[in-house]
Formats: structure tokens, sequence, C-alpha cells
């Protein structure tokens, strides 16, 4: 016989998987309109504005080295350039040119819950909730 609690906590957790298996979904599905992968388009998603290259590998959660590879095929479609920060030359910018711009404007447009999985809450109880996920991480 199962606890109560067991079975809530399953519940709890069916709950998150189904949320990134929606998120993963409609991403993925966005991307494919424009041939890109979903980190592609969520690279260029953060290229937007310029943006160096290491703030980019922190929102895909991946090394610097890795968004390289990431940022050369966007740059080969012509949808980011490339430029080098005049403060300090070892820095890299990335940046959406127009036509990057227009994707990441379509890809928006189809990704209403993943672009804001929690758009439905209010402040108060998006606070709760990184509250008791990082109790949980914790953990």
């Amino acid at each position: 016989m199962s606890h109560p609690s067991d079975d809530f906590t399953r519940e709890i957790v069916g709950l998150f998987a189904a949320v990134n298996r929606r998120y993963g979904r409609e991403s993925e599905a966005a991307a494919a309109v424009h041939d890109l992968t979903p980190l592609q388009a969520k690279a260029l998603l953060a290229a937007e504005a310029p943006v160096p290259t290491r703030r980019i590998a922190e929102r895909l959660h991946a090394e610097p080295s890795n968004v390289t590879v990431i940022i050369d095929r966007l740059e080969a479609r012509g949808l980011v350039e490339r430029s080098v920060d005049p403060g300090d030359r070892r820095v890299k910018h990335v940046a959406a040119t127009a036509a990057g711009r227009a994707v990441a404007a379509d890809l928006r447009a189809r990704m209403p819950f993943a672009g804001d999985p929690l758009a439905r809450l209010g402040e108060d109880q998006r606070e709760s909730l990184r509250d008791l996920l990082r109790l949980v991480l914790e953990a």
C-alpha cells in the first residue's frame, strides 16, 4: 500500500515532467519551422541585443566552447554576427542581424508557453515557487 504523500510526490514530479515536455515540444516545433535546433533557437533569442558569448553559454547551461559551434551555425545562416568588445578584445559579442531578429520574433510568437511558462502566476506565486524549488534543491 502506498503512502498518501508518496502519491502526492509522484503527482508533483509528474507535473514537473509535463511542464518540461510541453516546453520542449513547443520549443522544438517553433525551432523546426526555421530549420533550427532548440539550442540554436535559444541562442538566437539570447542574442537579440549584443551579448558576450559567455552570457549565451550561461543561458544555455553550456560551456562557452560548445556554444561557439552553435553561434558558428547561426552566423553561417546570416542570423547573428560577432564583434569584438572594444574594451576587451578577448571578449566576443554576438548580436542578431535583421534577419535573426525577424526569426527571433517569429520564434517568440510560436512559443507562448515556452516563452513564459509561469505567465498565469502572480508575483507572489512566482516567488513562492522559486523559494520552494530552492528548498527542494538544497536537500
